[in-house]
């Protein structure tokens, strides 16, 4: 590191909370009354959020400063969640504790010491494509291992081909770190960071990600430490149980008050090229418990939107307890009464070394499968399919005029679907909460100038409730030198259906200034001062068009979100 990126860096996270004054004596936590758990619930979340603030604050990539892809998470010293930041993507969330617990498989608890941070990017043990960084480190209170303080983390470049969708294997997709120390006792690995660093187009903002994800992780052990000496507690084990057990009764009573039975749903995808893939999926409903299974589900194929079975668990748990139990914190107990099924070699629950860098591809379709089947028993719970789900992503990397390479992802969304009594939010993701962030921002950082972006009209699919608006962005390589533009999308074929009667909202659009239209998911170059045009889908409707209210069709059309003649045809309204 020294010479290169200047200094060698030494970790503040060495800092441990071993103090050995009289700390207060404090009941079991199994023993605490319901208010006293909350406040301390509460304060471990806002320790979650201080550490992802540390993490927001000191990223160098605009996928984490401008755009939110990250989250992090406290846990006891088994691996199990306490508390999370409320801002972080959710998916991130039930899957890191996951992760903790193989780094503890490989490094048993006794071996951490203070300072220690483990790394990995494995997408079968974490988020499920190599972009993100999984990095946790140990809480140390008096000398002793309590829990772990992590996050997840999208990196803005790890080297192969760029983030795509049509690789055929994992090794072209980038460099893959196995569980790994980051930092022993403070001091980072740097064999492991020349590897890694020597592998990506942008080693700076990848350096700069992975020390802010340490920043985060030593912000939230230090505040789990405070925590433990402002109240007594020894560890954190016996609260992390009261909690877990807490958070666990609530969606089992949720889930009691559906009835008992199976239903089933198909979501058809684009797939790729000829290739449509299928997710077959049905929700079973025993008393308070809940399986989801994806018997019937396309085999996996040999192109990167193949969803690893951490993934496929977590965007399928999710949704569950937003339809059910939306207002309970989360934390390890929010989803043991659900679980989850894909066969194996499916696209859903691939093998290595199956290609997986555009699983959200897939996974973000089964919240749709999901409310699709939970539709025809609990209409007044679920949402019509969200144009924005899968999310559409171009990756743009290249030279920029002073010799620097630049690999800078455009995040945005479509709208999302009708809800069973308001509109759907427009430009706005679910089941990801990744946002957009600035425009200026982007601009900045690459020689990219964004020419328009505006709602997209008559997008929303038609209905009672009418779904939220895709957008129309318009970017526009400034530069003297040709780019390389890599495409993630789907619901070019298959927009966003609606529910209950509503229609289905607009596909997605992908065209060059020349009006050619580039392959949806691929690898191609973009000339200087040439420009793309991204149609973002839009959310389908909820319930029949015929029953909109008047009032709030000529609302739209005040606003411009629907057209006179889509007023007249579609609602009746003239």
């Amino acid at each position: 590191m020294a010479g290169r990126f200047g200094p060698a860096h030494t970790s503040v996270i060495a800092l441990t909370h071993d103090r050995m004054d009289v700390m207060p004596e404090a009941p079991p936590a199994s023993a605490l009354d319901p208010i006293t758990l909350e406040i301390y619930w509460n304060r471990l979340i806002s320790a979650a959020d201080e550490a992802a603030t540390g993490l927001l604050r000191t990223a160098f990539s605009t996928i984490v400063r401008e755009s939110n892809d990250f989250a992090t998470v406290l846990m006891d010293r088994d691996g199990n969640s306490v508390s999370e930041n409320t801002g972080g993507l959710a998916s991130f969330s039930c899957i890191l504790p996951k992760t903790t617990k193989d780094f503890l498989k490989r490094y048993p608890a006794e071996t951490w010491k203070p300072g220690d941070v483990v790394v990995t990017n494995d997408p079968w043990l974490a988020t499920g494509h190599l972009p993100d960084f999984t990095v946790t480190t140990g809480i140390f209170h008096r000398g002793k291992l309590v829990g772990f303080s992590g996050s997840i983390s999208h990196s803005p470049d790890v080297g192969g081909s760029l983030w795509s969708a049509d690789c055929r294997e994992i090794f072209e997709e980038g460099i893959r770190i196995p569980p790994s120390r980051l930092l022993r006792e403070g001091k980072w690995n740097e064999q492991l960071l020349d590897i890694l660093l020597g592998n990506v187009r942008v080693p700076r903002q990848v350096l700069g990600d992975l020390q802010a994800q340490v920043v985060a992780a030593e912000v939230g052990a230090r505040r789990v430490a405070e925590f433990l000496e402002d109240t007594g507690l020894p560890d954190l084990q016996e609260l992390s149980g009261a909690l877990s057990e807490r958070a666990d009764r609530a969606l089992r009573r949720a889930i009691a008050a559906v009835p008992d039975g199976s239903w089933s749903s198909v979501i058809t995808a684009d797939g790729f090229d000829d290739k449509h893939t299928r997710i077959a999926c049905t929700v079973t409903v025993k008393g308070e418990t809940m399986h989801i299974d994806y018997a019937g589900t396309s085999p996996q194929i040999d192109r990167g939107i193949n969803c690893v079975m951490n993934y496929t668990h977590a965007y399928s748990v999710y949704p569950v307890k937003c339809a059910l139990d939306p207002f309970t914190p989360r934390n390890e107990g929010s989803y043991q009464a659900v679980t989850v099924s894909a066969p194996e070699r499916s696209i859903l629950n691939p093998v290595y070394p199956a290609p997986v860098s555009a699983r959200q591809l897939t996974g973000h379709l089964l919240a749709g499968a999901i409310y699709q089947a939970l539709a025809q028993v609990i209409p007044d719970k679920v949402i019509a399919d969200c144009g924005g789900a899968p999310t559409m992503r171009a990756l743009f990397s290249g030279t920029k005029a002073d010799g620097d390479s630049f690999s800078q992802v455009l995040f945005a969304s479509g709208g999302m679907g009708a809800c069973p009594h308001k509109d759907g939010m427009s430009a706005t993701a679910f089941p990801t909460n990744v946002g957009a962030g600035s425009i200026e921002a982007y601009e900045s950082v690459a020689p990219i100038i964004v020419r328009k972006k505006r709602l997209r009209v008559d997008s929303g699919g038609a209905g009672t409730f009418r779904g939220g608006l895709g957008q129309e962005i318009e970017l526009e390589l400034d530069s003297e030198q040709a780019a390389r533009l890599s495409l993630l999308s789907d619901r070019h074929k298959n927009p966003a259906g609606g529910i209950l009667g509503g229609l289905h909202g607009a596909p997605s659009v992908i065209e060059f200034g020349d009006g050619t239209k580039p392959h949806p998911k691929s690898r191609t170059s973009i000339d200087p001062k040439q420009s793309v045009l991204l149609l973002y889908a839009g959310g389908g409707g909820y319930g029949d068009p015929k029953k909109r209210a008047p009032e709030s069709v000529k609302e739209d059309l005040r606003h411009g979100y629907i057209s006179a003649e889509a007023a007249k045809t579609i609602y009746g309204v003239e």
